[in-house]
C-alpha cells in the first residue's frame, strides 16, 4: 500500500472546506458569538431596568447604527445556529446524512438563516 506521506505543516489557504464544514464552522462561532454577547445584552437590560433615564439610555445605544448592526448580528447568529443545531440533531438520528442530502441541507441551513435575517434586519432598521 502506496501511502502518501502526511504534511507537516497545513497551509489553511490552500484548504478548500465542503459546505456541510463551512456550516459546521460558522454553527460554531454563532454559539461563541452569542455567549460573549450574554454579558453586553445583561448589561443593557440592567441599565434599562434601573431607572427611566436608565432606559431612555438603553433604547439610545440599540437604536443607533452600531446598536443596530449589533442587535442584527445578533438575529443571524441565533437563527443560523438554531437552523443549523436541527440539522444536526437530524444527522444524529442518521436522518439527511448521506453526501447529496448532507450538502443540500448545509445549503438551506445557510440560505435560511441568511433569508430570515434579511428579514429581520429590514425590520429592525
Amino acid at each position: 500500500m502506496n501511502m502518501k506521506p502526511r504534511p507537516k505543516h497545513l497551509d489553511l489557504t490552500k484548504i478548500r472546506l465542503p459546505l456541510p464544514g463551512f456550516v459546521s464552522i460558522l454553527h460554531r462561532v454563532s454559539g461563541l458569538g452569542m455567549f460573549l454577547m450574554i454579558g453586553v445584552l445583561l448589561g443593557v437590560l440592567s441599565l434599562s431596568l434601573e431607572s427611566p433615564q436608565g432606559y431612555a439610555q438603553a433604547a439610545k445605544c440599540l437604536t443607533g447604527w452600531l446598536g443596530k448592526t449589533l442587535v442584527i448580528g445578533l438575529v443571524w447568529a441565533f437563527t443560523h445556529h438554531f437552523i443549523a443545531g436541527i440539522r444536526f440533531l437530524l444527522l444524529d438520528l442518521h436522518i439527511g446524512s448521506d453526501l447529496s442530502a448532507a450538502r443540500k441541507s448545509s445549503a438551506a441551513v445557510l440560505i435560511l438563516s441568511g433569508a430570515l435575517t434579511l428579514i429581520f434586519g429590514v425590520t429592525i432598521w
